[in-house]
């Protein structure tokens, strides 16, 4: 989600302007018909904005239309009344930039106030933003002094972005104020989550020291049966689009080319790659296996069939990069092929070891069917269910369905 911000000369997180803000078009859900109240001043409560914010987004996802979010950062005045009574002005001036169907209230009450362009359907989005940018910029010149303007910072958010799976990936690559619900949530489960880093800190340190003699058996006999290195890293993509390395044992023979796998992986997700089971090379240490590839290893079989590959991974879970429990963190590329409604397994909960997906068939399910059953384990999350899904997994690793 690109953001753009004017009147302040200072950006936030300084994100370069990829998207735009529209005003034409329109869906029929703006302020005249949806039902959300509005505040006494005309102006939907933070609760209430936010409220339909999520819903826009959502909206959004699924018809795949573009909404834009504007909001105007009082900037943190020592005198919050008077900044509130200034904020509450510049909505009153921007309201002839305004069609029925956008949607204005507080993001932050009496500090940031927000506006909802919606209905912008396919339209090019640099030239959408730069239509509503324009007026925006001409309508708060004409009200008000620059020295007025510089009190005020306001930054524009397109979605759905892009996510490309070639960026840097420093801190979140998702922003907060497109996604309030997420962050608030954590807030609500904050004790859940504390249990459910206990577990990942307390299981992981079992098994890595239970597994220590596998460990040591393992990495000698790599390196006695192949040339390379012990461990397989590899840039894996987390929650809210965080990236990390993710460590494996090396179960293939080194200097592969992953196109074969880039490729397999994008037919895979829009459902035309047929079954699993390809006699092709390709760089399955991904999520998707292609099975009876040549350049794994004799060694990499057992391995795999074992999950004792997967083992090193426990060391991600206590840096806290992954959970015991969670969707399978995805390589960038990947996400390159993700629909919108895909995105939202890396935003609700922690990439984990082993998951829904793991202990209901793995390999075999097709990658809808593998995202819904990430969602579905997102919404119902608890430290029970984790707890669950491990008591299964032995069974699936024992089983070997669906690992190749």
């Amino acid at each position: 989600m690109a953001k753009l911000s004017i009147f302040s000369g200072t950006k936030k997180n300084g994100n370069e302007l990829h998207t735009a803000v529209g005003s034409n078009g329109a869906n029929g859900n703006g302020r005249g018909t949806h039902s959300a109240p509005e505040s006494s001043t005309g102006l939907l409560s933070e609760s209430q904005f936010r409220r339909m914010l999520c819903r826009e987004r959502k909206r959004s996802e699924r018809s795949r239309k573009h909404l834009l979010l504007m909001l105007i950062d009082g900037k943190g005045s020592n005198n919050a009344k008077q900044e509130a009574t200034f904020l509450h002005q510049v909505a009153e001036s921007l309201n002839e930039t305004m069609r029925e169907t956008d949607l204005a209230g507080w993001f932050e009450a009496d500090a940031v106030f927000g506006v909802i362009f919606t209905g912008l359907g396919q339209t090019d989005i640099k030239l959408a933003m730069s239509v509503i940018q324009t007026k925006v910029t001409t309508c708060l010149q004409r009200s008000f002094q620059t020295s007025q303007l510089n009190k005020i910072l306001v930054s524009f958010y397109a979605f759905p972005d892009g996510w490309e799976g070639n960026g840097t990936g420093q801190g979140h690559s998702v922003n907060p104020a497109l996604y309030p619900d997420l962050f608030e949530s954590e807030k609500k489960k904050k004790l859940s989550l504390v249990v459910k880093r206990g577990m990942d800190i307390v299981g992981g340190s079992i098994a890595l020291a239970a597994a220590s003699p596998l460990f040591i058996g393992l990495a000698i006999a790599i390196k006695l049966t192949s040339r390379g290195p012990i461990f397989f890293r590899q840039e894996r993509v987390g929650q809210y689009g965080v990236r990390f390395r993710f460590l494996k044992f090396r179960s293939m023979k080194v200097s592969n080319n992953a196109e074969i796998h880039k490729e397999y992986v994008k037919k895979f997700i829009s459902g035309k790659a047929g079954s699993p089971n390809v006699n092709a090379g390709g760089d399955t240490n991904g999520v998707f296996k292609i099975t009876n590839d040549p350049r794994v290893t004799w060694l990499g079989r057992i391995m795999r069939r074992a999950s004792f590959d997967e083992l090193p991974q426990f060391w991600n879970v206590l840096r806290g990069e992954m959970s015991l429990v969670g969707p399978r963190p995805p390589i960038p590329y990947e996400i390159e092929s993700y629909d919108v409604w895909h995105r939202r397994r890396l935003l609700e909960v922690k990439p984990g070891i082993t998951g829904l997906w793991q202990v209901h068939g793995r390999s075999r399910t097709t990658f809808d069917e593998m995202v819904r059953l990430d969602l579905q384990y997102s919404r119902n999350w608890s430290p029970l269910l984790d707890a669950k899904i491990l008591l299964k997994t032995p069974r699936a690793v024992l089983s070997g369905d669906g690992a190749y």
